[in-house]
């Protein structure tokens, strides 16, 4: 089951017009969703978060918290839509087009994408590309 919830940011209207896509993107490698839930917030709720459990004291757009049980996808997703709106703006991309690719960089984690790596930072921006493009043809 996908959820939504907002901490600290206005909501994001139609959230429901993502849900067929995230499970699009499970269903494309291979899992199914179980319990996933999508936290919009703020950076400062963000930071909060990145300091408490991951020791870091830096602004960050996404935290995912793992629950995946062999292919069965639950987890957490935290994302910043300050971080958002600021990363669009310095990638020249559209605020909806950059929240696309932290969702599905979210997920994909979820999958067993990692990022850590010049190599695995390359597989993980190609993942997101191709599931951004699901998005587009889904809708």
């Amino acid at each position: 089951m996908l959820s939504y919830h907002f901490e600290d940011v206005p909501e994001i209207p139609n959230t429901e017009k993502y849900s067929d896509w995230l499970l699009a993107i499970a269903d494309s490698e291979g899992y199914e969703l179980g319990e996933l839930a999508y936290i919009f917030c703020s950076d400062n709720y963000l930071l909060k978060l990145n300091q408490d459990y991951l020791k870091h004291d830096t602004l960050t757009d996404i935290i995912t918290f793992d629950y995946v049980s062999g292919n069965l996808i639950s987890g957490d997703v935290y994302i910043s839509l300050e971080r958002v709106a600021d990363n669009a703006k310095e990638f020249g991309v559209s605020e909806p087009e950059e929240l696309l690719r932290v969702m599905a960089h979210g997920l994909l984690h979820l999958c067993g994408y990692k990022d850590k790596t010049i190599e695995d930072q390359t597989l993980m921006t190609k993942k997101e590309n191709e599931k951004i493009k699901m998005f587009h043809v889904e809708q």
